[in-house]
């Protein structure tokens, strides 16, 4: 038997250590300097490269790389168990060198990358020294890559970008745009002459490619590869996102349950309310069902591949947002007037639901995804009626049973009394 659901000793050691690391020093310091990593004040930035040096120390960095891209290479099993703690800290990832957008952008760039690109690219964003974003999707087209219409064109030496795209997340903060291109991924800096980012909106910018020119070697990966490096880029994503949606469910239940316990109403705690029961319980069970959906899957992907665990990442990046949404909003519930202002975070968390629902592909189209891929493992059945049509399958029992009854009269005419009583 290989089942086994308890965590080796050794490892358990270091969930305990980032438990108490993020308990004692990052979220003290989201408080007082929200975002920290990216001020630019050097006693900040002084104090970030201490606490992020401790991570180092720990072996911790840049948690998500496989060792042959330069990472500690623990496998997404182990990277889910981490980020369950990670995820419940807003400026956790960050101190631990595993913030999106540029997780994703920066294992294209080790898978991919020449090494005259990781030098210029990955190694200032793995230490931090640049940011990035990724800006895939279109405003006419969505995230479909097939209605995409941003295109390079060769101009000796260089390309030329001409395009839009939407919701490219922190691209004005960002010092590197992964720009997919109909031909191609395209590394674009900010600053190049003709990118515009539009005023709006603030966070999850559209921008405008207007005549972009880069060097050739701008391009990552092969020419026409683009779709190639964002399945590798999103199918990781995904399953880092789910990881950490299990921490922001956690929170939002320890949330719910404390208040529970000490809210009073109609003459008794509300905990002792049934209805009140019924969203904890609820809530209980789909984090759980949840929490062993992302592990199994990220179990998968270590044994096999994130092509091969496709149909379970794409299940589970639609079923995190539907449990978010529905434990968020217990939560809020259960809270009553004070889970409506920014003085929780359930409020936020509740609102971020159905971002999470649209973010690397919307829900239903990972749902259209799943069942056309699990619907390949079926075959039509024969004639009018399913397997299962029970007169069918009485039929058929009594075919395969009648060499045993008809060696044993005794047995027959138990059989045959049986079915006269029908």
């Amino acid at each position: 038997m290989a089942w086994d659901f308890s965590t080796d000793a050794e490892f358990q050691e270091k969930l305990d250590w980032v438990e108490r690391f993020c308990q004692e020093k990052i979220e003290p310091l989201d408080f007082v300097f929200p975002h920290a990593v990216r001020w630019p004040d050097p006693v900040v930035k002084g104090y970030v490269r201490e606490l992020q040096q401790e991570v180092k120390d720990q072996g911790l960095w840049a948690i998500f790389l496989d060792k042959d891209l330069g990472g500690p290479g623990f496998g997404q099993l182990k990277l889910a168990l981490l980020n369950e703690v990670i995820g419940r800290y807003a400026g956790a990832p960050s101190m631990f060198g595993a913030a999106a957008p540029d997780t994703g952008n920066m294992e294209i760039l080790a898978a991919y990358g020449t090494e005259e690109q990781k030098k210029r690219w990955l190694e200032p964003l793995l230490n931090q020294d640049m940011f990035s974003a990724y800006s895939m999707t279109e405003p006419q087209g969505g995230s479909d890559p097939n209605l995409f219409k941003t295109h390079a064109e060769r101009d000796g030496d260089e390309w030329i970008i001409n395009g839009e795209k939407w919701f490219t997340s922190a691209g004005r903060v960002a010092d590197l745009l992964f720009v997919m291109c109909t031909n191609g991924m395209f590394v674009v800096p900010r600053t190049t002459p003709g990118v515009e980012i539009m005023p709006e909106p603030r966070n999850h910018n559209h921008i405008v490619y207007r005549d972009v020119r880069v060097p050739r070697d701008h391009l990552l990966g092969p020419e026409n590869g683009a779709k190639v490096l964002a399945q590798r880029r999103l199918g990781g994503g995904r399953i880092h996102h789910a990881m950490r949606t299990i921490a922001q469910c956690k929170l939002a239940f320890d949330i719910m349950c404390e208040r529970a316990l000490s809210r009073e109403s109609h003459g008794g705690l509300i905990a002792e309310h049934q209805m009140v029961q019924e969203k904890i319980a609820e809530s209980y069970a789909a984090i759980k069902m949840l929490r062993l959906f992302v592990l199994e899957t990220a179990w998968k992907i270590d044994q096999t591949s994130t092509l091969e665990a496709r149909t379970d990442i794409a299940a589970v990046k639609f079923t995190m947002a539907k449990v978010l949404r529905e434990v968020s909003y217990n939560a809020l519930h259960i809270l009553g007037s004070l889970g409506t202002t920014d003085l929780t975070p359930i409020q936020a968390m509740y609102a971020s639901a159905p971002t999470m629902g649209i973010a690397d592909g919307v829900d239903e189209v990972h749902k259209a995804t799943v069942a056309r891929r699990v619907l390949r493992g079926y075959r039509p059945h024969e004639g009018y009626w399913p397997t299962e049509y029970i007169p069918a399958k009485r039929e058929e029992a009594w075919r395969r049973m009648r060499p045993v009854l008809d060696a044993r009269p005794d047995l027959a005419r138990a059989a045959e009394k049986y079915a006269s009583r029908r």
